[in-house]
């Protein structure tokens, strides 16, 4: 049984509580907006009511997504930057929050971590099949080639240590 749509009154009021929730962007709430039954016309003045409130801000959304998927996802910078884009968030904006929270030395070892737990389950020493699995992987959590490169060789070597 269809749910009856939401007044706009309605709608403000449960935008406000998820905002209050989690940080939300202007995208996301104006999808949910059109999902709750919200004409295109009456969404507007509800999202520029959200932001000047500053339930909504893109700015504290980016810092917030950028710090979450980079230290809980493990996400590489290319895979945030797509997909702060998918959500409509300038690139100006998202690469800004990128390079407030983005830590080399970190990030490096984040990528190490994943790609040396991915290897245990690989023979020794690691076959040029194995490096391009674990590139592929590293490709596919957002990571840039150069360092998944210098990764892959350090843990190849590690392996062939141990």
């Amino acid at each position: 049984m269809p749910t009856q749509p939401l007044t706009p009154a309605q709608a403000l009021a449960k935008a406000e509580e998820l905002c209050a929730i989690s940080e939300q962007c202007e995208a996301d709430i104006r999808t949910r907006l059109i999902r709750w039954g919200i004409s295109r016309s009456d969404a507007d003045p509800i999202i520029d009511r959200l932001i000047a409130h500053r339930h909504i801000h893109d700015r504290r959304f980016a810092a917030a997504y950028v710090r979450d998927k980079l230290n809980h996802a493990r996400w590489g910078c290319r895979k945030i930057l797509a997909a702060l884009a998918a959500k409509h968030i300038s690139r100006r904006i998202a690469t800004e929050a990128l390079d407030n929270e983005f830590d080399g030395e970190r990030y490096a070892e984040t990528l190490f971590r994943i790609l040396r737990t991915k290897a245990r389950n690989m023979e020794r020493p690691l076959s040029r099949d194995d490096r391009m699995r674990l590139a592929r992987f590293a490709v596919n959590r957002g990571f840039e080639t150069g360092i998944i490169l210098d990764t892959i060789r350090d843990i190849a070597r590690d392996i062939d240590i141990d």
